[in-house]
């Protein structure tokens, strides 16, 4: 995490979705993420970030509508 609270470019680079392993991408704004959206077609988990913490749990992500 970067000193202003967002997630760094080299997180953002590494992590992966835990349920299917694709990457995940930030929404709505790249900048500040609220969200991290699996890129999997088959997936489309929806983690949120809490407090510039990205929360990579199944059981707390949403399916995207």
């Amino acid at each position: 995490m970067t000193p202003s609270g967002d997630l760094a470019p080299e997180l953002l680079e590494i992590i992966v979705c835990p349920r299917c392993r694709s990457d995940l991408l930030p929404t709505p704004n790249a900048e500040r993420p609220q969200t991290l959206r699996c890129s999997g077609d088959e997936c489309g988990l929806v983690y949120p970030v809490r407090d510039g913490i990205p929360v990579l749990l199944v059981d707390e992500a949403s399916h995207e509508h």
